[in-house]
This record gives C-alpha cells, sequence and structure tokens, in this order.
C-alpha cells in the first residue's frame, strides 16, 4: 500500500505544478516552450500516476467495510476519477498533438487558457477533497 507520506507529496508536487503551469500558459509565447511542454507532460504524468495509486491501493478496504458511508466515500471517489481521467483524455486529444509530447494551442489561446484553467481547478479540488476526506476515511477503517 502506499503510504499517506507519499499521497501527500504528490499532491504538493502536482499543486506545485499547476501553479507554475498556470502563469507559464498564460504567455502565448511561453506555450510553445519546450520548458513549458516539459512541465505540462510531467503535470500529466503526475495527476495519472496518483490517480493510478489512489484507485489502487485505498478503495477496497471503502469498498468492503460494513458501513454504508464508508462506502459510498470510496465509490464517489471512484466516480471522481472515472471523470477526471475522461476530461484529460479529451483535453490531451484537443490540446496536444498525437504524436510526441507537445501542447498543440494554434490561434486557440483563449479557449485553451479556459479548458486548462478548469482542468487545474477540478483536479485541485480533488486533491483537496482527498486530503479532507478520503484519507480521514481510509485512516479511521485501518486504525
Amino acid at each position: 500500500m502506499v503510504s499517506f507520506e507519499q499521497l501527500n507529496k504528490e499532491n504538493h508536487k502536482i499543486t506545485e505544478l499547476s501553479n507554475i503551469l498556470s502563469l507559464l500558459v498564460e504567455d502565448r509565447l511561453l506555450c510553445d516552450s519546450e520548458t513549458c511542454n516539459e512541465l505540462f507532460f510531467e503535470y500529466m504524468d503526475n495527476v495519472t500516476e496518483h490517480i493510478h495509486d489512489i484507485d489502487v491501493n485505498l478503495y477496497q478496504d471503502l469498498l468492503t467495510h460494513s458501513s454504508k458511508d464508508m462506502n459510498n466515500v470510496a465509490k464517489n471517489f471512484m466516480s471522481g476519477s472515472q471523470e477526471i481521467k475522461r476530461i484529460m483524455s479529451n483535453y490531451k486529444k484537443k490540446w496536444c498533438k498525437k504524436k510526441g509530447r507537445e501542447l498543440s494551442i494554434g490561434a486557440k489561446h483563449d479557449a485553451f487558457l479556459k479548458e486548462t484553467s478548469e482542468m487545474f481547478g477540478l483536479v485541485l479540488n480533488r486533491l483537496q477533497n482527498e486530503m479532507e476526506h478520503l484519507y480521514p476515511a481510509v485512516r479511521k477503517i485501518n486504525s
């Protein structure tokens, strides 16, 4: 099982990357930079890995617990994981080149900014909810 310390490190890294990227993508010229692309795909990889860590390590105990409340916590977070995966997949199809790890924004910078901000916000809200609801629930049943 992944430790809460590791999950908190992942949360911190994702938050840090989203904060930095939020500033970088504001400048249209920086969006096409190698540095921005590397950080962006590091962010995407980190979010994907974090969701995988949560999916594999935290839900089982909640789902098999006798409390319906604990079952519902797992089901709600599992549903949220699926939604984030769907949104990220659609985002990649729209804003990333099919080959390679490069953003493809073209002349639609305003739309890109809006969708990127929404995705960052969704992920940051998810991380906050994990720390406030999911982690305490798992700690409670495993203590």
